[in-house]
């Protein structure tokens, strides 16, 4: 009896709709995936079982990592240029540049127009106001390392009274404010971050009435 041929069928299979399916799934998630910021340190925030989330805009966050180096970080550019001279001016330091409203560009001396680009693409800052201009100079790469180390000084001047901002820390969040009526104030603390550092902030913050903020923290697993 003879053999029945079965006759060779291709193995090519089409992709088309997957390599579609691809794309379209490749899209999604770049359009509601939401971008950590870079931070010059790493903290283990504590647990809790509060599913309150922070806003995704006008938010002013305090990093606090466990040394007690405090950093800061706003979400708009704006506000970030407006808080920078507020604090530079309280100080003596002076950026012969300014942001355009109209254009949403900086213009000015082509010097510190340099600087307040870079310092407006800052994910994250801290250091002492007096430095600002010699930090932002450096490249990128001498700033991630050096930025770690610094920290914006958060030391009170007990002879100043009447309400008004004591210190560095305590300016940037006043000029920051007055930049943006709206903002919100969120402290992202290390879980082995010192109490007395935290309440230091916090005794900061009440001090120019600033007494609504949330604390950033990790979801708690509840027992099984």
């Amino acid at each position: 009896m003879a053999k029945v041929k079965v006759p060779r069928k291709s193995t090519r299979i089409d992709m088309t709709a997957m390599s579609d399916v691809t794309v379209l799934l490749l899209t999604f998630f770049m359009l509601t995936s939401t971008f950590v910021k870079k931070e010059p340190v790493q903290v283990s925030t504590p647990g809790s079982v509060s599913e309150i989330k922070i806003p995704d805009s006008n938010i002013m966050q305090i990093l606090i990592e466990p040394n007690g180096k405090v950093f800061l970080s706003l979400d708009k550019q704006e506000d970030m240029i407006n808080a920078l001279k507020g604090v530079s001016a309280r100080y003596g330091i002076d950026y012969a540049a300014e942001l355009d409203g109209n254009s949403g560009k900086i213009i000015g001396n082509p010097a510190d127009v340099k600087l307040l680009n870079t310092f407006k693409k800052l994910s994250t800052f801290g250091t002492s106001i007096e430095y600002m201009k010699n930090f932002l100079a450096k490249e990128t790469s001498e700033q991630d390392k050096e930025l770690a180390k610094l920290g914006i000084p958060t030391e009170v001047d007990t002879t100043i009274v009447g309400g008004v901002p004591r210190g560095q820390f305590e300016f940037w969040i006043s000029e920051a404010r007055a930049s943006n009526k709206d903002l919100r104030i969120a402290i992202k603390a290390d879980q082995n971050t010192p109490y007395k550092v935290i309440k230091d902030v916090m005794a900061s913050l009440q001090y120019l009435k600033e007494n609504r903020y949330n604390l950033i923290t990790s979801l708690k697993q509840g027992n099984q």
